[in-house]
């Protein structure tokens, strides 16, 4: 069997391990109020809860501010499964949340301008 790439969920030949319902233990619905653009931080504080090596994996990404859409690409997993584990991790204090704040308005064309030259950086 060949070794797991990017982590533990998946497989050069299999793909998938774990279906993404499992890592959330079925819940669809994060008890803390996170968007995509919510961003989410480390406290330093250990969790009390045992909590499974994807709330580690989660954990490990919140260093500095990073959006939940940002954790979900780096997880691989949908948006939902990752709010999911998020608000799991704000529930037991070692990460913080907080709505993402607009100078103006969500739509400002400057900040969509920025975001466009990043993508295009990225490709």
């Amino acid at each position: 069997m060949p070794a797991p790439q990017d982590g533990p969920w998946l497989d050069d030949a299999a793909g998938r391990l774990i279906r993404p319902y499992t890592v959330s233990g079925g819940r669809t619905r994060p008890t803390a109020t996170l968007d995509l653009l919510s961003l989410v931080m480390a406290t330093g504080t250990d969790p009390q809860a045992h909590l499974g090596p994807e709330h580690a994996m989660a954990l490990g990404l919140c260093d500095g501010p990073t959006s939940v859409a940002e954790i979900a690409a780096h997880l691989r997993l949908p948006a939902v499964v990752t709010k999911v584990l998020l608000s799991d991790l704000v529930d037991c204090g070692a990460v913080t949340a907080r709505a993402p704040r607009f100078q103006e308005s969500p739509t400002d064309r400057s900040l969509l301008e920025a975001v466009l030259d990043g993508l295009r950086r990225r490709l």
